[in-house]
């Protein structure tokens, strides 16, 4: 785990080497934004000498302490619903897209062997297929040696934007999946053993024979972990990757989306990854600390601007321009100081 390591390290540089002061950005929320996020304020301390404190507690964690206004933004890989931002008195943005993908510690299986398809998915998390060489895993498989091994199934169990994406896929391809569980940041689990954050299920899966779980992209590559290929709504088997991620996206009329109320799973094309998402900013309309909010803005403008490349890096895909110039017209349009003025146009 060296590579989390490193940007724990990096993030908490970027918070704790900046003498503690009103323009330092405070956030917390969705683990699965974490490496990139604290990429970005690595990069964007060296280069302005501001700190940003993130707090990689997960998508429920970020959505409270946002609207209890304990930090300057909260984040969250579940939008909200228009409604819910309007009594909260928030607006949200997406920063980058990625994707979930299943990783398992099967002996001799390497990354892209194995494929599933989201009903059989369903079927192994549901704690109804028990083995690996359950007869839907092998028709799926043919050609591959199976364990008559145990399966362990490893979820979060910690308020979790990375749970909301995995379970609204999983609630649209088994409908025993959307009636007997449904989809959110937290669910009551059928089976398999609960972990906290991106980071505790890797960690579980990678010291678990037999193990599977859900992971944030970037996790699974840096960590060098055994990934499975899925089966799309197109019938097409496909590995994870920042290009099916972007297949996924296309489909996506940012500009149109209420409140960029958008859900990527699911969606059609021979290229796409079923079991894609965006990850949001939370931010009021009026923050009580309009200095900080600032910051923030300024931050998240830097990292529209620069940040595209180190996103890249980490198998993100970037916001398009045209998306961005719409977000930061909103900015301008939606959040105000007490007097009505906006706080910051990033146009200028």
């Amino acid at each position: 785990m060296n590579f989390l390591k490193t940007l724990v390290a990096a993030g908490l540089v970027a918070a704790s080497t900046v003498p503690v002061r009103a323009l330092d950005i405070s956030g917390a929320g969705a683990t699965f934004p974490y490496p990139i996020y604290a990429k970005w304020a690595d990069a964007y301390k060296k280069e302005t000498g501001n700190g940003m404190n993130y707090q990689s507690i997960g998508s429920g964690g970020g959505i409270k302490q946002i609207q209890s206004k304990t930090v300057t933004f909260g984040a969250s890989d579940m939008p909200l619903k228009p409604a819910d931002l309007t009594k909260s008195g928030l607006v949200q943005f997406p920063t980058v897209v990625g994707g979930d993908v299943p990783v398992v510690n099967l002996d001799g299986v390497k990354s892209g062997e194995l494929k599933l398809d989201g009903a059989t998915l369903a079927k192994i998390f549901l704690g109804d297929i028990k083995s690996w060489d359950d007869e839907a895993i092998a028709k799926l498989n043919p050609a591959a040696k199976l364990p008559k091994q145990a399966i362990v199934v490893v979820h979060r169990s910690d308020g979790s934007g990375t749970t909301f994406i995995w379970t609204d896929y999983l609630s649209k391809v088994s409908a025993d999946w959307k009636s007997k569980v449904g989809a959110n940041t937290s669910v009551e689990w059928p089976a398999g053993i609960g972990a906290k954050g991106n980071e505790g299920v890797a960690n579980n899966v990678a010291n678990t024979k037999g193990a599977i779980g859900y992971v944030e992209y970037a996790y699974a590559k840096q960590n060098k972990m055994t990934s499975v290929s899925m089966i799309n709504k197109d019938g097409k088997a496909v590995e994870p990757s920042a290009t099916a991620f972007q297949a996924a996206a296309a489909n996506a009329d940012w500009e149109k989306a209420d409140h960029y109320y958008v859900i990527l799973t699911d969606q059609p094309g021979a290229a796409s990854w079923p079991i894609a998402g965006a990850t949001f900013i939370l931010i009021h309309t009026q923050p009580q600390d309009p200095a900080a909010a600032t910051e923030a803005l300024k931050f998240f403008a830097w990292a529209y601007r620069k940040g595209s490349k180190m996103a890249e890096e980490l198998d993100y895909v970037p916001m398009p321009d045209k998306v961005v110039t719409a977000i930061q017209k909103m900015w301008t349009a939606e959040i105000k100081d007490g007097s009505g003025k906006p706080l910051f146009d990033a146009s200028n």
